[in-house]
């Protein structure tokens, strides 16, 4: 395995030797060597029910011993879709593996819709591992910001500034752009919620300039219930989910509106015949992550859970104040749901320039390692501390306890 690692990411995101893991069990899991580590990355998002929870397990086991896939439909995924839409408003869903393949999906759908070829993204965006969001803004064009992408991989991708409508309008005047597609706020630059009016103000101008709108939720839908679309009563043509909706099993879905969903039905990729959509996967929803699906949705990711999670967040995000406060640093700590994390600038940001300032690698590294060696496995580089639906108030307690003597021990005497 290069790098000693079965993916990459299990090395290149905590830029330390990795740990291997023995077990998990609510929001702690061991390594190997029987150290236990309070989960606060929550394996980004795709672990926020915690380690073992009793509807998955069930479940999953039950759906394994009857079958994993069929490649046919069946009931929990009928259930899933129904919630789904009584969630978020969107009638008609489809599965895929992750939200990189919803992702892809909706941007080849939107292509079809509009007869155009260009995206927009904003600055401080990700959608995944496809070649047309995997870009950077590079001047006046969008380039490769991965090693292995081809040249053109932002040939038909546009990328403004988060919070700007003014730059949004301007980017779709040529009408040449199928889709935008953004988080309601951004989450993989710490977070940059959106300001007042801007989501609204996305929603009209696409709609003026013919531009499908396609919020991603492959994280904030773990945030509120039914995610920040429902929770912000944001309308849009597609809504993407993913992180296996938490549980860790594999699964992405995404929704779309009548008008679309009667597009796909009547452009099947069929076996032989005339090419149709460019859409599907053999694995795509299987029997086991609809039964997954089912049972977090129905049995987990509840109201009453979500409040519950939204008030740690609130307690994880109050404490490091307090504790930035007691050292008279001039931080802030971010809060969405329950989130948080570590913006070492007086005001939040409103922009990705803004957010770089949190995005201190070394000092991220740094805190890392004094945190695992005290028992706490902290957020990835791009994320912050999240509170899972497996934490307690003590949990939180703990976290910011050792939040405290790292940046005593970082200031020294």
């Amino acid at each position: 395995m290069p790098g000693g690692v079965p993916m990459a990411w299990m090395k290149g995101l905590y830029r330390t030797p990795p740990l291997y893991v023995a077990r998990g069990e609510g929001a702690s899991f061991l390594d190997v060597d029987g150290n236990r580590y309070l989960d606060f990355n929550v394996a980004d998002l795709s672990m926020t029910m915690g380690f073992g929870p009793g509807p998955i397990v069930e479940a999953v086991s039950r759906q394994a011993a009857e079958g994993a896939h069929f490649l046919l439909p069946n009931e929990d995924a009928i259930a899933v879709s129904e919630e789904l839409a009584r969630r978020s408003g969107l009638p008609f869903w489809q599965f895929t593996l992750s939200a990189s393949g919803a992702n892809t999906e909706v941007i080849r759908l939107a292509r079809f819709l509009t007869k155009r070829e260009k995206i927009l993204v904003f600055e401080g965006h990700y959608h995944g591992h496809l070649d047309e969001t995997l870009v950077e803004r590079d001047g006046e064009r969008a380039a490769p910001g991965l090693l292995g992408l081809p040249a053109h991989a932002g040939a038909a991708t546009l990328i403004v500034p988060f919070n700007d409508l003014e730059a949004v309008d301007a980017a779709l005047k040529g009408e040449e752009v199928a889709l935008v597609m953004t988080e309601p706020a951004l989450t993989n630059c710490n977070v940059v919620l959106p300001q007042a009016g801007f989501l609204e103000g996305l929603r009209d101008v696409t709609r003026r300039h013919g531009t499908l709108l396609c919020y991603d939720e492959a994280h904030t839908y773990q945030f509120a219930y039914g995610g920040l679309v429902r929770d912000w009563r944001l309308e849009a043509d597609f809504h993407v989910l993913g992180k296996g909706l938490g549980t860790g099993i594999s699964l992405g879905l995404y929704g779309m509106s009548s008008e679309i969903g009667k597009l796909a039905a009547d452009h099947l990729d069929v076996d032989i015949g005339a090419p149709g959509l460019a859409t599907g996967g053999t694995t795509y929803a299987s029997a086991l992550a609809a039964a997954a699906a089912r049972a977090a949705l129905f049995e987990v990711l509840t109201p009453e859970a979500y409040e519950r999670a939204r008030a740690l967040g609130a307690r994880l995000a109050e404490g490091l104040e307090r504790v930035f406060d007691a050292h008279s640093l001039p931080w802030r700590a971010f809060r969405l749901g329950p989130r948080s994390g570590y913006c070492m600038t007086p005001e939040l940001p409103k922009t990705y320039d803004q957010a770089k300032a949190s995005l201190d690698s070394h000092l991220i590294d740094t805190r890392r390692v004094f945190m695992a060696n005290r028992g706490i496995w902290d957020a990835i580089a791009s994320a912050g501390p999240q509170a899972s639906f497996a934490h307690g108030e003590a949990d939180i307690d703990t976290y910011l306890a050792a939040a405290d003597d790292f940046i005593t021990e970082l200031l020294g005497p």
